[in-house]
């Protein structure tokens, strides 16, 4: 993701993607098979450092909205994560700020979710490897491998997972069919590679127990 224009708009960002679970020892799949994928790049390695936020009675979550900001990667900022849309769900991103506290315009927009006070509920701490898969037009998704590390703040457990996630990138398929064929193709290979359906639906849920 780009940053934020200095205007203070927010980058957004339509993020169509699937989550698989995956052990620590299970080798990569192959990508190469899928229609459409001419390359698969090298891996991009990303360490990755977000802290999320809510209130105490979890206003964003009860409103399916996640609140982060994050240290690391390509699009290091604060993010807030709307509602699921279908297949996928908003993205907006602002630069990081310097002292860790919630720029004027990220409160902005979540008070249409709440006012409250927001507290520090997770760490997410991830070790990305980052590919891009190429067709003749671009890049038609992103597969990252994460190796994740996360403590509840409110509990304080911690808990150690592996997962794979196969995001769209501006030249996947355009319509609905399309991408269904295609996510139907990844999973296939993620499948046989022994990749599982995801235990969670987001490293947020699964962090928090949920």
């Amino acid at each position: 993701m780009a940053t934020a224009p200095e205007t203070g708009e927010p980058q957004r960002t339509f993020e169509i993607e699937r989550k698989y679970d995956a052990d620590a020892d299970t080798a990569l799949p192959d990508l190469t098979g899928v229609p459409g994928v001419l390359s698969v790049s090298e891996g991009e390695q990303r360490e990755l450092d977000a802290r999320y936020l809510d209130t105490a009675d979890a206003a964003l979550a009860r409103n399916g909205v996640a609140l982060r900001r994050r240290t690391g990667g390509p699009d290091a900022g604060w993010h807030i994560k709307g509602p699921r849309q279908g297949d996928g769900r908003l993205e907006l991103g602002w630069p990081l700020d310097e002292d860790g506290r919630i720029p004027d315009a990220v409160a902005e927009t979540l008070a249409q979710w709440t006012s409250d006070e927001l507290h520090p509920i997770a760490r997410i701490e991830n070790s990305r490897t980052a590919y891009f898969l190429k067709s003749a037009d671009g890049v038609l998704a992103e597969f990252v491998d994460d190796r994740v590390r996360a403590t509840d703040l409110r509990s304080g457990a911690e808990r150690v997972w592996r997962e794979w996630e196969m995001e769209l990138g501006p030249a996947a398929p355009a319509d609905e069919t399309g991408r269904a064929a295609f996510f139907e193709a990844v999973e296939q290979a993620v499948f046989a590679a022994g990749g599982r359906p995801p235990s969670s639906g987001s490293k947020l849920a699964r962090a928090l127990g949920l």
